[in-house]
């Protein structure tokens, strides 16, 4: 049987800006209002400090539960230690991201722009992470060496995803890598990063991808980072209604 393919539109973090709080209920958390409207989020504050396990389960039994959270590794996995020797804190974040459940819906691997791809650390990060986590999981690299063929090889055979972004460092980095479980984009502004809106054609341009996705594809995730004017979620609200996306309840 082919799983249903799910789209989930939602912005990095559940700030709420004023000029879209119409949008929203006004009563509940933040977490809850802007739950009542998309039904997926990034959690990037992860990245920076560590969250308890009852801090995400708290989280989790806030949002109705078609909801779905994606979560940044810390960056003392992927910036401080290049995804080598992390055992140890990796196996601490995914301990504390158990406390979302069934409403963990993916993983983050954003990486330096320093970090050139080297097969064997890669591999040996990779083989750590699928022997603690089964579930949706998805790299940015920015850095070039990332593109090519061998690259997808080795991310293929961990079934973990690539994903599109923009601004993007060369064509292939703007398109989320085809025909994986999962396919992620994450825009962050342009032509200023995580300060620009997107305009309406370029949103138009979007919806179509997304419309487009292979069948394979189960879960499709588009992810708006220009949040530092508020842009992140007028622009994600405009492109639920470009894609008729439907709320997973």
């Amino acid at each position: 049987m082919t799983r249903t393919r799910t789209l989930r539109i939602g912005t990095a973090g559940w700030s709420l800006p004023r000029e879209a709080a119409a949008a929203f209920p006004e009563r509940g958390t933040h977490l809850q209002r802007y739950a009542a409207v998309f039904d997926a989020v990034e959690i990037n504050s992860s990245f920076y400090r560590s969250h308890r396990r009852e801090t995400y389960a708290r989280w989790a039994a806030s949002v109705p539960s078609g909801f779905r959270f994606s979560v940044k590794l810390p960056r003392e996995i992927t910036h401080d230690l290049r995804l080598r020797a992390c055992a140890r804190p990796l196996r601490t974040f995914l301990g504390e991201v158990e406390g979302l459940g069934a409403r963990l819906g993916c993983l983050l691997i954003q990486l330096p722009p320093s970090l050139a791809f080297e097969r064997a650390p890669v591999t040996r990060f990779l083989t750590l992470l699928r022997h603690r986590f089964d579930g949706n999981a998805v790299v940015e690299p920015r850095h070039a060496t990332w593109f090519a063929p061998a690259v997808e090889d080795t991310l293929r055979a961990f079934d973990v995803g690539r994903v599109g972004s923009d601004p993007a460092l060369c064509a292939d980095a703007a398109i989320p890598l085809a025909k994986m479980p999962v396919s992620y984009r994450r825009l962050h502004g342009s032509p200023r990063m995580y300060y620009s809106s997107y305009d309406e054609a370029f949103l138009a341009s979007v919806a179509a991808d997304l419309g487009a996705t292979g069948s394979r594809t189960r879960d499709c995730w588009c992810i708006f980072d220009n949040t530092a004017h508020g842009h992140a979620t007028s622009n994600a609200l405009r492109l639920v209604e470009l894609t008729g996306a439907q709320r997973v309840r």
